[in-house]
């Protein structure tokens, strides 16, 4: 049996409690709760390093069908704080397969709790917003748990890049049949396993450093382009990368960011950042890109976005030149990607390399290509 029959108890910081069963490792844990609406990619979910210091709630109703292999993993280890299931796989069906969803998160000290409500936790999280959460499987006091939970730390304001980044620099060079035609830099945010992989494969030596590093740092190393990663935590408490862009935007070196290198693009441009009510989470966000209407369906992890500029055409003016708004979610009006216009900058909210989800943006990394050929966007 994959699931257990100890019991367990979610509570959420505004004392909603959920009762069921421990999953995974035995004990307690606190982070920020949220969800994940993807049908397919748990093994890829609990290792981006985008969820630390997150309980992850999954919507989809059975988790583990596929077991765990060691191909799939986005990171070295298992990020997520917490992790909350409708109904564990009694058993791993898949070739691939080599050990059980279970057994690892026993192994890497993840408690998880299975419930049969996921669907009113996902229901209570859009209505009221992600919220501080704790996990245990040691009490069964929900008052004695939701003082623990109040006494844990919010999600705003947390520098986490810093915490989840590599602390030695690393090279992913192109494949053996692919000719290496550009050099490119990587500040690891919370980067995934994936995203360098992707980089190669349309012909970048990537060489990843510290979320830390300084713009000196990075151009150090002579790069024909520079990528800032996804990355959790809150934009604004890590000021160290923003300065970081602003110096490689002033060398005109040409930048391509995602997710939370988005985030520090648009910070870096003058622009706000602010903490979405329960973000974007899964494998479904449809995404419009203004220059040209065409819709993307495309993968998001994120609980902070870059603010609207106070402009009735998505146009504003930066130290860098003039600069533009190009992408929105079709959802709620998010903004999903921004560019300089006469300069060599652009970022997108999503994830162009998926794992797990669509490939709708994976051109993404062909116009950063163009950019370091000197073309243009694409």
């Amino acid at each position: 049996m994959t699931a257990t029959t100890v019991p367990a108890i979610l509570v959420l910081e505004d004392g909603s409690t959920f009762r069921g069963s421990s999953f995974g490792a035995a004990g307690e844990t606190f982070g920020e709760m949220v969800f994940n609406t993807g049908m397919t990619g748990y093994q890829e979910t609990l290792t981006d390093p985008s969820y630390c210091r997150q309980i992850v709630a999954m919507t989809a109703p059975h988790i583990g069908n596929t077991g765990i292999n060691d191909e799939d993993q986005e990171s070295r280890r298992i990020w997520v704080s917490g992790y909350v299931v409708r109904e564990p796989a009694r058993m791993a069906s898949s070739w691939r397969s080599q050990r059980s969803l279970q057994d690892e998160l026993a192994a890497q000290g993840v408690a998880g709790i299975a419930i049969t409500g996921t669907r009113a936790l996902t229901r209570h999280l859009r209505d009221r917003g992600a919220m501080r959460a704790g996990i245990s499987s040691t009490t069964q006091d929900s008052a004695e748990l939701l003082t623990r939970v109040l006494d844990s730390p919010p999600m705003r304001g947390a520098d986490l890049a810093r915490v989840v980044s590599t602390q030695e620099r690393y090279l992913v060079r192109p494949p053996a049949c692919t000719t290496a035609r550009y050099r490119v830099v990587a500040v690891d945010l919370g980067i995934k396993a994936a995203t360098p992989r992707a980089m190669a494969a349309a012909g970048c030596e990537v060489t990843v450093l510290p979320a830390a590093s300084t713009a000196g740092q990075i151009l150090a190393d002579r790069p024909d382009g520079v990528f800032f990663s996804n990355g959790p935590g809150d934009p604004a408490a890590a000021e160290y990368a923003v300065q970081a862009m602003r110096g490689v935007l002033a060398a005109g070196v040409p930048v391509f960011g995602i997710c939370l290198g988005s985030q520090i693009l648009g910070r870096a441009l003058g622009l706000d950042t602010y903490k979405l009510r329960f973000g974007h989470r899964g494998v479904n966000q449809p995404v419009q890109d203004l220059r040209t209407g065409g819709v993307q369906i495309t993968s998001h992890n994120h609980g902070f976005a870059v603010a609207m500029p106070e402009t009735t055409d998505g146009r504003f003016q930066t130290s860098f030149g003039p600069a533009e708004i190009t992408h929105v979610n079709l959802n709620d009006g998010v903004v999903e990607g921004l560019r300089l216009v006469d300069a060599p900058a652009f970022a997108v909210q999503y994830h162009p390399e998926a794992a797990p989800g669509p490939h709708d943006a994976r051109g993404l990394f062909g116009e950063f290509c163009a950019l370091m050929d000197g073309g243009g966007h694409a």
